[in-house]
């Protein structure tokens, strides 16, 4: 039972808890869907695939914006980005655009040249024995973006100004959606206090952050602009938008923001599956034997895995659908708001309900995975007495209208790292360290040994 104006704010996660595993214990005790209300707004929490489905994508009329973000969206200027957007015609224009250029497996395979590139030269830093497997992630996906979406080359060793500034706007995002984060999310007339009042010190700190969103959505645009105004060839995602017209402000301002989107949320993703992967790969040493010895089979020697040996590579296929399922990069994607008041199974869903859908507890279904938090690839390649386990990309990529644009992109992306990967190293764990997940100690718990090739040119960088 809740309290007068605080509502149910006693069965929200405690500071420091996991949120997904907060929510996942609701299923035991209220079932797949369940709501609590907190001063005034209700959230619903869906813990079941069917259900997410049934609401966010049979019914995406109705579900697919999103909660009003004051602080995040208006003061900060993000409601111009994708993620943050309400369902309007911007909205519908935006994925327009992300879709005719990346959104299919065509479109998307103008880029793997990109992708090539910038997984040669982290295969050349994990040559190089690095001491922080994180950095060294961070330091190549951070490149690869940049390269990808403006042409831009990154430093390949010394701190790079546009990845440092891209770093710090997506600080200021995740900061400033954090739930509770911000009262004037809560109380949106706190927005027009005047500045001198006490309480009003998230103007302030609005007025430092929102120059650094601006310009990490203006300064690597107009970097493209100046590229192609002094005659330089540019083949990346920003260039064909500038090349194909922008014949208003609002579609240069929509191709800017496009753009950003794609560059703000692709890193936290590949970074996440990368140590994901690693650690798999240590902790599961007869799953990276299985995957290097497909490699070996399909991939002549003298090369590396590239796009058109994934059709033939179905294990490592079902490698990487295991590393989006294991630990999922998002396990409680961005809220959708419910626009119309709805009834599912005899729910009532008021207007304004966030629906929260719990892709960690999908992707953890004991009736769905067999053995969930062991890592099998196996488990999505039939065989005569078992049938393939659900597909997790179904759930790992978004609902309905909100469903991620950049999937087709993202998973060339973690093909090429993984593929070449495994076909260049052995992962494995030091004798005296345990591989866990959550292990929690900051130390480093893998290591990595060079395959013996005939050919060292492998790694050489192009």
């Amino acid at each position: 039972m809740g309290l007068p104006l605080l509502g149910n704010i006693f069965d929200m996660p405690k500071p420091g808890t996991i949120e997904a595993l907060h929510w996942s214990k609701r299923k035991q005790r209220y079932g797949p869907i369940s709501s609590v209300t907190v001063m005034g707004k209700t959230m619903i929490i869906v813990n079941d695939a069917k259900v997410a489905f049934d609401l966010l994508d049979k019914r995406s009329i109705n579900y697919s914006s999103r909660p009003r973000q004051v602080f995040a969206g208006e003061m900060l200027g993000w409601v111009a980005s994708l993620g943050v957007q309400p369902y309007d015609d911007r909205f519908r224009s935006t994925r327009k655009v992300i879709k005719r250029e990346i959104g299919s497996k065509s479109a998307a395979s103008r880029y793997d040249k990109a992708h090539e590139i910038e997984v040669a030269h982290f295969l050349l830093r994990l040559a190089g024995d690095p001491k922080d497997l994180t950095q060294c992630i961070k330091k190549s996906t951070g490149s690869l973006a940049p390269r990808t979406l403006y042409g831009y080359v990154a430093e390949p060793v010394k701190e790079d100004p546009l990845i440092d500034l891209v770093e710090r706007a997506m600080d200021t995002f995740t900061q400033a959606t954090a739930p509770g984060a911000f009262l004037v999310d809560t109380i949106p007339l706190l927005k027009y206090l005047p500045q001198w009042m006490p309480g009003s010190g998230f103007k302030k700190l609005a007025r430092k952050w929102r120059p650094v969103v601006q310009e990490m959505n203006s300064k690597p645009y107009a970097f493209v602009r100046s590229q192609l105004a002094k005659g330089f060839t540019n083949h990346s995602y920003a260039a064909r938008l500038i090349q194909a017209g922008e014949p208003s402000m609002e579609i240069s301002s929509i191709n800017e923001w496009s753009a950003s989107a794609l560059f703000g949320g692709a890193g936290d993703t590949i970074i996440g599956s990368l140590l994901c992967f690693f650690l798999a790969m240590g902790t599961y040493p007869e799953v990276q034997r299985r995957a290097q010895a497909e490699i070996d089979r399909v991939v002549e020697q003298d090369r590396l895995p590239t796009m058109s040996d994934k059709p033939n590579l179905p294990y490592m296929e079902a490698v990487i659908l295991e590393t989006l399922r294991w630990h999922p990069i998002s396990p409680i994607p961005l809220a959708h708001e419910c626009e119309k008041d709805d009834v599912y199974g005899g729910y009532p869903i008021p207007k304004g309900a966030l629906i929260m859908a719990n892709v960690w507890q999908m992707t953890h279904e004991p009736d769905v995975y067999s053995d969930p938090m062991a890592f099998r690839p196996e488990r999505y390649m039939p065989v005569e007495d078992r049938p393939a386990e659900t597909d997790p990309s179904k759930v790992m990529f978004g609902f309905g209208r909100r469903a991620c644009p950049g999937r087709v992109l993202g998973e060339n992306a973690l093909f090429f790292y993984i593929a070449q990967t495994l076909a260049t190293f052995n992962i494995k764990v030091p004798e005296n360290v345990v591989a866990a997940v959550g292990n929690g100690e900051g130390q480093e718990t893998l290591r990595f040994t060079r395959e013996q090739f005939a050919d060292q040119n492998l790694l050489t960088a192009q």
